[in-house]
């Protein structure tokens, strides 16, 4: 697999590459300058699971206002820098565990250098950010258009560059919105290069739309064993993100913990409220750090049966259900006590 073989990288109190965890990142959409409003954000993030959050840094008010951010977080945070190296450095200097930037938005060498320089001074690691959307000239002029092979010939440019002036502590960042074609350039980059990789489909859209795109690109890629830290783009609230970056995570296979909930799309033999149900137990279940499946039925023709696959589950009949727990039927109850019934034994569950 391609990602045990990543070299390893440090990231504040985190490591990734190496065959390490994969990590879950998220970014503030907060004004970062507005340390309150941003560090609120950041613990919801860190409540609902994120391990590595990015801020945006475009004015030196927001560069210095890490260091204040930096005391009051858990995780580590990387500071996005776009157009100006002074932020950067800044950035860097005021405690951001990594940077992100695009070298060819950075301008000169000289510039690049000075971002590299203090980096090194302080060992953190750059992440090197290209998208699609700004790949350039040459590049289109060479592969005829926006393509896979231009994206990852743009990012290894600017890699070489950083090597050159004689730093690789770096991770790789390729992104686009049109879903096959990052897949194709992360399958091309993966054969050229060991670096860590942080993955995701940019400006995938809406909380609904996003995570469709998110689901398939993400799913591919990392399938394949390509990608040590991912991002769930969408329009929303980031707290989303992390949802969805662990359900992708756990349905891989990737990563283990939290209570998966699987219930029927329902039909017109479902005699329970079952959407409602689903949707109650999913927030329920939220909770519980536990390691368990938990089935919602909605029928006594395979509810029965696929509820004993799971951990715990109920099967819905004729406004009353049974509560099944390890493949056993434990009794039937009335619709209006699911709920309760599955709280009280998810408050009392053992392993054993």
């Amino acid at each position: 697999m391609y990602r045990e073989h990543t070299k390893t990288v440090r990231i504040g109190n985190r490591i990734i590459g190496g065959g390490n965890p994969i990590l879950i990142q998220s970014m503030t959409n907060t004004p970062t300058e507005d340390v309150g409003a941003t560090v609120e954000q950041i613990h919801r993030l860190e409540d609902a699971g994120c391990e590595i959050i990015r801020c945006t840094v475009p004015t030196m008010e927001a560069a210095l206002a890490i260091k204040e951010i930096k005391k009051q977080i858990h995780i580590p945070l990387v500071a996005d820098i776009h157009f100006d190296y002074r932020m950067a450095v800044a950035a860097i200097e005021n405690g951001a565990d990594k940077i992100r930037i695009n070298p060819g938005n950075i301008g000169s060498r000289d510039k690049v250098l000075a971002v590299v320089n203090a980096a090194k001074e302080r060992q953190i690691p750059i992440r090197v950010g290209v998208n699609s959307g700004s790949l350039e000239k040459p590049l289109l002029e060479k592969y005829g258009g926006v393509t896979a092979e231009g994206i990852v010939e743009s990012a290894l440019d600017k890699v070489g560059l950083i090597e050159e002036l004689g730093y690789d502590n770096l991770v790789i960042s390729i992104k686009s919105s049109d879903v096959s074609m990052c897949i194709r350039a992360h399958e091309i980059l993966a054969a050229k290069t060991d670096y860590p990789l942080h993955v995701g489909i940019t400006e995938s859209g809406t909380v609904w739309s996003g995570n469709i795109k998110s689901g398939v690109g993400l799913g591919v890629i990392l399938y394949q064993g390509i990608g040590d830290t991912i991002r769930v783009s969408l329009s929303g609230d980031p707290v989303e993100e992390i949802k969805s970056a662990k359900l992708i995570l756990r349905t891989l296979g990737l990563r283990k913990g939290g209570i998966e909930v699987v219930s029927c799309p329902t039909c017109g033999r479902t005699k329970i409220d079952l959407i409602k149900l689903a949707n109650q137990v999913e927030t329920l279940v939220a909770a519980y750090p536990l390691s368990i499946k938990v089935a919602v039925m909605g029928c006594v023709v395979n509810g029965p049966g696929e509820a004993r696959e799971a951990d715990l589950g109920i099967a819905g009949g004729i406004g009353e259900g049974l509560l099944i727990k390890k493949g056993e039927v434990i009794r039937k109850i009335p619709e209006a006590e699911f709920l309760s019934a599955l709280k009280y034994e998810l408050d009392n569950w053992s392993e054993a």
